[in-house]
C-alpha cells in the first residue's frame, strides 16, 4: 500500500495526542480530524497540517483508516461504520463498552477483512519492549497500579479504568486459560469501585494477585513476576525492568549487569545474576503503537494487540466487576 491516508475522531487529550504522532508517523498522512467540538478540531488541524472534516461521514469518505479516541460509549457504533466501509480502525481501550459488543466489533471485522488495533499501551511501555526475548513464563504475578483521585474515569469501575492494563500484560505474559476469578472491591468517592483487587488462577497453575486504587496518596504502576529459575520487576512508571535469575556457570552467552552470587547445590552450579535491560532510546509508547498500527494496516500484518486480545482483557474485566457488585 502507499502512503496511508489516516483520521483522527475525538479531539481530547488523548485524541489531541494521537494527531500529533500520526502526522509524525512513517508512511502516513493525517488527512482529516473530527470532533464535535468545532473550536477544538481547528485548533488540531491548524497545529498539524491537516483539515477538519465537515462530518463523520466526510472523515469516512477523505481516509483509509481511522484513529477513534471518543468515549468509550460510543466506540462500537464509530468502529462498525467504519469497519463497513472496509476501514481499518485504531481503537482507544476497553475495546468496547461490552463484551457483546466486543465480539460483534471483531466478527464484523473478520467478515470484512479489516485491521482493528486497540491502545493498551502499556504493551509498549519501555519496560516491556526491553524484555523482548527473554524467556518469561511466570507461575506468580502480584501487581498494584495505584493513582491519585481524578474525577475524570470515574464513570466507571476503576477495574476498566486502571486494571485493565494489567489484565490484559498478564494474559499476554502467561498465555494460559483463565479457569477462577476472585474479586472485592470498595466504591468509596463515586458510584462504582475506586479500589479492588482480583486473584486470577490460569489452567497452566499460574496465579494472578491484580490490586488497582485510583484514590492513593502516591502513584504505583508495578508488577513483579516470579517464575522457574528467576525472577523479573517492571516499573511502568520509570519505565524500567529488572531481571533476577539463574544461570549454569559454564552459560557464555549471559552478561549480566552483576554477578550476585553462586548456588553450589545440585549437580550443576549456577550463578544468580542480575540484569537490567536496555531501554530503547527516545521511545514513546503512544508513537509506536499507532506507528505498529500504521505498519499493520499498510503491510496486511495482525497486530501486537489485536481486537480478540482486547476482547479478552475486557471478558476477564467485566467477570471482576460482576463478583465485585454481586458481594453488596
Amino acid at each position: 500500500m502507499d502512503t496511508l491516508k489516516i483520521g483522527v475522531i475525538g479531539l481530547g487529550h488523548l485524541g489531541s495526542l494521537h494527531a500529533k504522532m500520526l502526522a509524525q508517523a512513517d508512511g502516513a498522512v493525517l488527512t482529516a480530524v473530527f470532533d464535535t467540538d468545532s473550536e477544538k478540531a481547528t485548533a488540531v488541524a491548524e497545529s498539524y497540517d491537516t483539515r477538519v472534516a465537515a462530518d463523520y461521514n466526510d472523515l469516512l469518505d477523505s481516509v483509509d483508516a481511522l484513529s477513534i479516541a471518543t468515549p468509550t460509549s460510543t466506540h462500537f457504533d464509530i468502529a462498525s461504520e467504519a469497519i463497513r466501509r472496509g476501514k481499518p480502525v485504531f481503537l482507544e481501550k476497553p475495546i468496547t463498552e461490552t463484551v457483546e459488543q466486543a465480539r460483534a466489533l471483531n466478527a464484523l471485522a473478520e467478515k470484512h477483512g479489516v485491521v482493528i488495533q486497540v491502545g493498551h499501551i502499556e504493551r509498549f511501555n519501555p519496560a516491556i519492549v526491553a524484555l523482548d526475548g527473554y524467556d518469561i513464563s511466570p507461575m506468580f504475578v502480584e501487581s498494584h497500579r495505584l493513582a491519585q483521585f481524578n474525577p475524570r474515569g470515574t464513570d466507571v469501575a476503576v477495574v476498566l479504568d486502571l486494571m485493565i492494563h494489567d489484565i490484559d500484560i498478564i494474559l499476554s505474559l502467561v498465555n494460559s486459560e483463565v479457569e477462577s476469578i476472585d474479586a472485592s472491591g470498595i466504591a468509596v468517592v463515586s458510584d462504582t469501585a475506586d479500589i479492588a483487587n482480583a486473584r486470577l488462577k490460569f489452567a497452566n497453575g499460574c496465579v494472578a494477585n491484580i490490586t488497582a486504587s485510583r484514590i492513593s496518596q502516591n502513584r504505583m504502576r508495578k508488577m513483579r513476576l516470579f517464575q522457574k529459575n528467576g525472577y523479573l520487576s517492571i516499573d511502568f512508571g520509570q519505565g524500567l525492568a529488572e531481571v533476577f535469575r539463574l544461570v549454569d556457570v559454564d552459560d557464555t552467552d549471559v552478561t549480566p549487569t552483576y554477578m550476585l552470587g553462586m548456588i553450589e547445590q545440585g549437580a550443576v552450579k549456577r550463578n544468580i545474576v542480575y540484569e537490567q535491560p536496555a531501554i530503547p532510546e527516545d521511545h514513546n509508547p503512544l508513537k509506536y503503537e499507532l506507528q505498529l498500527f500504521v505498519d499493520a494496516v499498510r503491510n496486511g500484518t495482525k497486530p501486537i494487540v489485536d481486537g480478540y486480545a482486547a476482547q479478552q482483557a475486557l471478558e476477564v474485566a467485566e467477570e471482576i466487576v460482576r463478583r465485585i457488585s454481586v458481594q453488596r
